[in-house]
């Protein structure tokens, strides 16, 4: 993996101000000093025992990974332990010790004020999550949800929540629609609707972070913030995971950063913004599990785009968005009878000029389903702003950053050449690339206060890199 060093260089070259670490590396805090950078550091789960037992435990670990690298190293927000609740129940009963330890710690060096404390937590903990007016936290863990939630309160910090419509789409038996997972539009007769309020619903995403919002609500907390810690999709997935797929990530992401930075808010809280975290800026090659486990992130370990984001209307927020060089193609071995289908509603009901396709024109050759197709996919994409979901057709389209033109066929958004993407930093790992020994994580986070830049946490637990954050 990228060093330290090189890992903040590309921080820095795709806009990121706000970077999350699953763990506090020294070398990774000394190296975005002075950066310009936030940064959240995180009490791993293996040091959340001795945290939460001993005051004075407690107090050296701020004093070793936040005091000592402050203020060179502008850190922000201390996650204190990783979806404790589900991941490490057994610790459950200290959990809110150790945020008050590590507060208090603060307090003590006079950081309380700049550095949020909290933990976060897997939605799963939310029970009857649809209706959203109807859900409430798993009731076994009142006896830590609601102290723990007077501890946010009265510290000012919000609460931390993950939130994975991939997997509550994989998991629902398709009683999910795969369009109101990633965000894609539905027309009104699809929206979910809340019966007891009568709010629609549009997404997945909006729904669970409501459901946090009405399960607050049942203990009697109603103005503690909502931050999702992690969201993203996988870009591939194995033969049990067929919609982890470039596509639907893309999808998914670009839809939802787009969500994020047009301040939409929730149906219950509108035009408040969820700050969020994408899932997670480098893929895990090495990571165990399905295929899908090590294919959430932005890049690769050199930097390389995994996927081009197509951000249409939400400003340049990523220097790897080259929304003017994707086109839409037919997708390599979709099925003919549904290219043809499709072919035929773009040529008409779609609006698109098809008259290249007639022989004798610059794209009738090759005189094929696909070739034809894709023309037509790119020139409907095209004239309908590059739009989420208008590079679909039930299926037998894709996003591409390759240029299709061939010859004096020239697909609309071509510039005449082929093109990868613009501004990608490429950064090839060096011999002393590991920090600690071990790989390292990312998470994007996608805020709303830094204008059209994504702000990214870097999450960084002894093992990976995780997060990049634009809320």
């Amino acid at each position: 993996m990228p060093n330290p060093t090189q890992v903040v260089a590309l921080l820095k070259s795709q806009q990121i101000r706000h970077v999350r670490l699953f763990d506090a590396d020294r070398a990774m805090l000394l190296a975005l000093a002075n950066s310009g950078i936030r940064v959240t550091v995180s009490v791993p789960n293996n040091e959340l025992l001795g945290v939460g037992q001993s005051n004075a435990t407690a107090a050296n670990w701020v004093a070793r990974n936040v005091v000592a690298h402050a203020p060179a190293t502008n850190i922000t927000a201390i996650a204190v332990g990783s979806e404790v609740l589900t991941a490490l129940p057994n610790a459950a009963p200290i959990l809110v010790s150790a945020m008050k330890f590590i507060y208090s710690a603060l307090v003590a060096s006079n950081l309380d004020k700049q550095v949020k404390v909290s933990t976060p937590h897997s939605s799963s903990i939310i029970l009857d999550s649809f209706p959203p007016s109807q859900a409430f936290f798993n009731r076994s863990w009142d006896p830590v949800m609601v102290p723990l939630l007077k501890f946010l309160q009265s510290s000012g910090s919000p609460l931390m929540l993950n939130v994975y419509p991939y997997y509550d789409y994989m998991q629902s038996n398709d009683v999910i629609p795969l369009d109101y997972a990633l965000f894609r539009p539905l027309p009104p007769n699809k929206e979910a609707v809340d019966s007891n309020t009568l709010l629609h619903y549009t997404n997945v995403f909006d729904a669970v972070v409501d459901a946090a919002y009405f399960a607050m609500a049942y203990l009697n907390f109603t103005n503690v913030p909502i931050v999702v810690l992690e969201s993203g999709w996988p870009s591939k997935g194995d033969s049990s995971e067929p919609e982890a797929t470039l596509e639907n990530a893309n999808t998914y992401n670009s839809n939802l950063i787009r969500h994020v930075l047009n301040n939409t808010g929730t149906p219950k809280h509108p035009g408040i913004v969820v700050s969020t975290y994408i899932y997670e800026l480098y893929n895990e090659d090495s990571k165990p599990g399905p295929v899908s486990e090590k294919n959430w992130g932005l890049f690769d370990a050199n930097g390389v785009p995994v996927y081009i984001m197509h951000l249409t209307g939400s400003g340049v927020v990523l220097a790897n968005d080259t929304t003017n060089q994707t086109y839409c193609t037919a997708r390599e071995g979709a099925d003919l009878k549904m290219l043809q289908a499709a072919l035929d509603w773009a040529c008409g009901p779609g609006k698109v000029d098809c008259s290249p396709l007639v022989q004798g024109q610059p794209c009738y050759e090759p005189d094929n389903v696909a070739s034809h197709a894709s023309y037509a996919f790119d020139t409907y994409y095209h004239k309908t702003g590059m739009g989420s979901g208008t590079c679909y057709f039930n299926g037998v389209a894709a996003v591409t950053t390759s240029d299709p033109s061939h010859g004096s066929c020239i697909f609309p958004g071509s510039g005449g050449r082929n093109g990868t993407f613009i501004n990608g930093t490429t950064f090839a790992p060096s011999s002393n690339s590991t920090v600690a020994g071990s790989a390292q994580r990312f998470h994007v986070d996608v805020r709303s206060y830094v204008a059209m830049g994504i702000l990214v946490w870097i999450v960084g637990s002894c093992r990976k890199w995780c997060f990049l954050e634009k809320l």
